[in-house]
Formats: C-alpha cells, structure tokens, sequence
C-alpha cells in the first residue's frame, strides 16, 4: 500500500514537473493524464537510467535517476498533448 502511495505521490510530482520542462509545457491536458505520464515518466526513466549502468539502490538522493525520469515525462506529456489534441488558447 505504501509503494503505491508514494508512486501516486511521485507521479504527480514528477508528471507537473514534466509539463514544465516539455517544450509548449503549457498545452491543456487534463491533470489525470499528467500524472499518468508522470508516473509512466518514473517507471521508464528508472528503467532507462538502470539499464545504461545507474545503481538501483542508492543512499541518499539519487538526482541523476530523478532528472532521467523528469525528461521521460516530459516526452510522455508532449506526446500526449499531441495525441489529445488539445490546445491552450
């Protein structure tokens, strides 16, 4: 239960931050879809990171891992922005 709380938790944090770094971050997709791609942005991003040779467990704050996963999210929300087509006005 706790593993899924803190997923939800870094979903969300991970996806706003994604929406921010995205190139036209400010595109109007719906808050339940940031954080899907917020948290598609940890699963992949840490995969990613531990694939390329990156510890899977770290003490302390591993801000490496955390980058990769803000630049996944940030993909996943220009796609699905693109994908939604929708537009701020």
């Amino acid at each position: 239960m706790g593993t899924i709380l803190w997923t939800l938790i870094g979903g969300t944090v991970v996806g706003l931050l994604g929406k921010f770094v995205a190139p036209g971050g400010k595109d109007n997709i719906p808050l339940w879809l940031t954080i899907i791609c917020g948290i598609g942005g940890m699963l992949i991003g840490d995969f990613l990171y531990t694939a390329v040779g990156g510890s899977a467990n770290t003490s302390g704050v591993d801000w490496l891992r955390h980058g990769v996963q803000i630049i996944v999210a940030a993909v996943l929300v220009a796609v699905a922005a693109m994908v939604t087509g929708r537009r701020s006005a």
